[in-house]
This record gives structure tokens, C-alpha cells and sequence, in this order.
């Protein structure tokens, strides 16, 4: 009865709640519970937001880094695009610009010949100066000034330290502005903005610091050469006997700069001459052995000529190399089609390059094209002598060639389409030409030769258009700039009269114009002189057509 009655005895902890309370409760702790579940779901979701595992902050580390790419790539960008500076150094026009680069280091670049690489200094930034032009306008005051060239070393060293001030400052300016636009483009934030443009500042100061500790001044001894200055060390010399005889150096700098601007000049003062609108007028040039004054001489020779066709026989290019492609790229637009036929020194690359280009019509394998009304069949060189690993076949591979220019003309004639001029580079090809075409050019020799073959047909070879190529600064005599303007007649294409164009090359300021007729078409007479360059008007009366006696107008100077 006892155990009984403990059973039934109320549990000290239960509620002494009576029903009608128990439920409210209830229902109370049933609201509760939403607000309870978000509050340990919040504190759970927060925690490992807050922090990594070893307590470093997250968020921070993540906003660091992504400061520092946008600044890198807007400082990067900005140097890309507006970070180059256009710097007077002597004579010359040159472009300066910092870029990004794992070596460091400078690299000067003079087109079309190639670059010049220095280990200068060891940063994350190397400096490119790319040579652009001789400006004609400061090269003549050198030249009307002479005693100027005392002080031209002083005055590129004042130049080039100038330069670089201003190049620091627009670099400056540069990697600023385009790591401030970046990161705000990106986060929208003005503060990290700035933020990234100060960082870009400092990031440019530390790499001058680092180009600073580690500059080499020595690295001009030894420099590394790449395109066709890669045969630099053999044309110009050792480095170190040029810095060892720097003053011998700065005089032949000098005199080719003098050299280089009377040829300006005296290409300029060229006479104008009014042809006979009832005449063809070709244009022959030859063996320019990339030098890039000639295109400029070429033009102006189309302009003051007023030329119907420019034909090339060949050696436009050096070492026919891919490098040199683009110093054909003028040919496209001279002002007249330009008719070309390979060389021993341009290469099937040279050729094929040259057979995409605009205006320029390659001949080779007797190819006939018909131009300003005028049929012209030629054939490439079938040697291609830089290439030393392939002994050089010589005159046999040349007559071999001719006459297969020769089938090609008889095929022509046989059709009732007869060639007026064949083309070849080498002589010994086009004497193959002999009774096939009334007129055969040539270049190879570098002199002009002009001779009728036995059995008629007139050989007409072309000195060189480029003075013998860039080669010819090392000779002590220049070589002349020649080129030829051949008049045709209209009907007959038959050749009616020529001038020759002689310039007198590096060091010479002298311009010869000389008129020529066939024999046959001479009316008879002694030659008489034409009036001098520096006349007011271009020759009148008889001179002035195409069919006028030999004359010749020359300036000569000094060189």
C-alpha cells in the first residue's frame, strides 16, 4: 500500500502548471522556434566566412591581390599604348618606349636592317629606341655648317640624356593613367583607384631603381645582332676597336651623314622633263641591293617623268632573306607598275613575297605580260649566289636560261605576239634574247653597257639603282645612282630615245641628266648642251621631246 501510494505522488520537477496554462506555453515556445533556427544558422553560415583555419583574414588577402593584377595589367597597358615618345637625337628622328620584359635590357631598332640587343641593366622593363628617318632639315644644317660636327657627340649625348628625362616623366604619366582608368573600370571605387595609380608609381620607380643598381655601361662592346645587322661585326667592324678609335668613327659618321644629305638634295633638283604624250616612257633600275634611298629616287623620277612602267632586273635585295621582305613594300606604290625579274642575290622567298604585292607584275620561265601596251617576257636568275652551300653554276646556268627565254620569245612570234623588251638580270641570259625582241635588258655588272647584238636587238644593261647597295659606304670611291628612261613609240614600241639619270652617289652632290638616240633615229649633228640643273625651266624646243640630240645637264659640288 505504501509503494502504491509513492507511485501516485507528484514528481517534484514536473510543472504544477494547471491545463489551462499549459497551452499558451506550448504555442509560445512553437514561435520561438523560426527565430532560433536562423539565429544558429546565421552563427553557423558566418564562421567560416570571418576566417581561414589559421585565423589570417580572408578578404584582405583577396582585395590585395586583385589591386595589384589591375595595376600591373593597367600600368602595362598604359605603357602600350601612349607610352612611347618621339625624341630628336642629332640628326636622326627616333621613337622611344619602355616595355615589359623579363631580361631587361635596350634594343635599337633601324629598319629595315634589324636590331641591336645591349645587356644595359637587368629589370622587369627594357627600353626600345627605334630609328625612324634622317631628318633632311637638321642634316642640311650640318652640312652648311661643317664645324657643327665637332660638336655633334656632345650635342646626340645631350639629346639622349634628354630624351630619357622626358621618357621617364611620359612614362610616369603612362603606367598612372592606365592603371587609375583599369581599376576604376573594374571596381567602380575612386579610392582604389588611386590606390592602384600610386602603386603603378611605385612599382615603375622600383624597376628604374633595379635597371639603376644594375646598369652596364660595357654592354656596347658586346652587343647582339639579329635580321641583316646580324653581319654587322664584319661590315663596321669590332666594337671594341670602335670604341678604342671612337674619333676615327665620328668622322666617317659625319661624312656619311653629309654624303647622305647631298643625296637628298641633289635627287631633288632633279629637271623636270615634259615628254611627248605621244611616247611610252619606262623607267629601268637595277641591282638596289636594299638601299632604302633608292625608292625614294625611283618616285620621284615616276612623278617628274611622268613614267608608264618601272622595270626591275633584279638584285633588289641583298641575302634574299625572309627578313628583308618587307623593303619591297614601296614597289606597291611608286605611282606606276612595277615589272620585276629575280636576281642573283633575291631569293624563290624574295619572289614570292614580291608576286602578292600590288602593282608589281614577277616575271619568270619567259612569263609575258603586257603593260601600258607594251609586251614584256622575262626569266629569273637561276643562281641564287648567298647561298654559299651551292657552288655557282656560272655563265653555262646563265645561257642555259636564256634560251629558255628564247623559246618563249619564238613561241610569242610564232603566235603573232611578238615581245618588245625581255628581261634577265645577267647579260650573258639576255644575248640569248638576239633577233627575238627588238630590246633586251639587263643589270649584274653595276656600270651601264649599251650594245647592239649581231643579230639586231639592242642590249641595254643598267647600272645600279642603289649605288651599289649599302655595301658601298665601305668603298673609298662611291658607286654613281643610275637609272635609265627609255621612250618608246606609241605604235611601234619601238625605242625612239633615252635619258641617263647618274647621281653621284654618297659624297658626291652631282646630278647628270644625258639624252641618247639610236643611231638610226638621229637627224645628224654634233650633241649640244642642255641648260644646266639650275635653271629656271625645263629644256624647250627640239631638246624637250623624245626625239632630241644627246645632251647633258650636270651639278657638280664637292663632297
Amino acid at each position: 500500500m505504501a509503494r502504491a501510494a509513492r507511485s501516485r505522488t507528484p514528481h517534484p520537477d514536473r510543472s504544477q502548471r494547471p491545463p489551462h496554462r499549459l497551452l499558451p506555453a506550448v504555442s509560445d515556445g512553437v514561435r520561438a522556434l523560426p527565430a532560433a533556427v536562423r539565429r544558429a544558422y546565421r552563427s553557423r553560415r558566418r564562421a567560416p566566412t570571418a576566417t581561414l583555419p589559421d585565423g589570417a583574414p580572408r578578404r584582405p588577402v583577396r582585395s590585395a591581390l586583385g589591386l595589384m593584377a589591375v595595376t600591373v595589367l593597367g600600368a602595362w597597358l598604359g605603357l602600350l599604348l601612349i607610352g612611347s615618345l618621339r625624341v630628336p637625337v642629332g640628326p636622326m628622328d627616333t621613337s622611344m618606349a619602355l616595355r615589359p620584359s623579363l631580361t631587361g635590357g635596350t634594343r635599337i631598332t633601324v629598319a629595315p636592317l634589324g636590331d641591336l640587343e645591349l645587356s644595359s641593366h637587368y629589370a622587369p622593363v627594357r627600353l626600345d629606341v627605334d630609328v625612324d628617318r634622317l631628318d633632311p632639315i637638321r642634316s642640311q644644317a650640318l652640312v652648311d655648317h661643317p664645324e657643327r660636327f665637332a660638336g655633334l657627340q656632345d650635342e646626340v649625348t645631350r639629346d639622349v640624356t634628354h630624351g630619357a628625362l622626358r621618357l621617364a616623366l611620359h612614362s610616369c604619366v603612362a603606367v598612372a593613367s592606365g592603371a587609375t582608368a583599369l581599376s576604376l573600370a573594374v571596381h567602380r571605387r575612386p579610392r582604389r583607384a588611386l590606390a592602384a595609380g600610386g602603386l603603378a608609381l611605385t612599382l615603375l620607380a622600383a624597376c628604374a631603381g633595379t635597371a639603376y643598381a644594375t646598369w652596364n655601361p660595357r654592354s656596347v662592346l658586346e652587343p647582339k645582332f639579329s635580321g641583316l645587322l646580324s653581319s654587322a661585326p664584319s661590315v663596321v667592324g669590332n666594337a671594341r676597336s670602335i670604341v678604342s678609335e671612337f674619333h676615327v668613327y665620328q668622322k666617317e659618321l659625319a661624312r656619311l651623314v653629309t654624303n647622305v644629305t647631298k643625296l637628298y638634295d641633289a635627287t631633288s633638283t632633279l629637271p623636270a622633263y615634259q615628254p611627248d604624250p605621244t611616247t611610252l616612257r619606262v623607267l629601268h633600275v637595277s641591282d638596289i641591293h636594299l638601299n632604302p634611298g633608292s625608292w625614294g629616287i625611283i618616285a620621284s623620277l615616276v612623278k617628274q617623268y611622268r613614267i608608264n612602267v618601272i622595270v626591275d632586273t633584279g638584285d633588289t635585295m641583298d641575302h634574299g632573306s625572309a627578313a628583308e621582305n618587307h623593303f619591297l613594300d614601296p614597289a606597291s606604290s611608286l605611282g606606276a607598275p612595277y615589272v620585276w625579274v629575280r636576281g642573283n642575290h633575291d631569293s624563290r622567298t624574295t619572289q614570292r613575297y614580291l608576286t602578292h604585292r600590288k602593282h608589281v607584275t614577277v616575271l619568270d620561265n619567259g612569263d609575258v605580260t603586257r603593260i601600258a601596251g607594251v609586251r614584256i617576257a622575262g626569266i629569273g636568275d637561276p643562281q641564287f649566289t648567298p647561298d654559299r652551300s651551292v657552288v655557282a653554276a656560272g655563265d653555262p646556268a646563265e645561257r642555259t636560261a636564256g634560251g629558255r627565254l628564247a623559246g618563249a620569245l619564238r613561241t610569242q612570234r610564232l603566235a603573232g605576239t611578238p615581245v618588245d623588251i625581255a628581261l634577265a638580270h645577267n647579260p650573258v641570259a639576255a644575248t640569248e634574247a638576239d633577233g627575238l625582241a627588238p630590246l633586251a635588258l639587263a643589270g649584274h655588272l653595276h656600270h651601264r653597257e649599251n650594245t647592239t647584238l649581231p643579230q639586231g636587238t639592242r642590249l641595254m644593261v643598267e647600272g645600279s639603282t642603289g649605288g651599289g647597295g649599302l655595301r658601298a659606304v665601305q668603298n673609298k670611291k662611291p658607286a654613281p645612282v643610275q637609272a635609265s628612261v627609255l621612250y618608246l613609240d606609241r605604235k611601234t614600241k619601238r625605242l625612239q630615245a633615252w635619258d641617263e639619270i647618274t647621281l653621284g652617289g654618297l659624297g658626291l652632290s652631282r646630278a647628270e641628266v644625258s639624252r641618247h638616240l639610236p643611231r638610226e633615229n638621229r637627224p645628224g649633228g654634233t650633241p649640244s648642251p642642255s641648260p644646266p640643273l639650275h635653271s629656271t625651266g625645263p629644256p624647250s624646243g627640239p631638246s624637250a621631246g623624245p626625239l632630241s640630240r644627246p645632251a647633258r645637264s650636270s651639278s657638280d659640288g664637292t663632297g
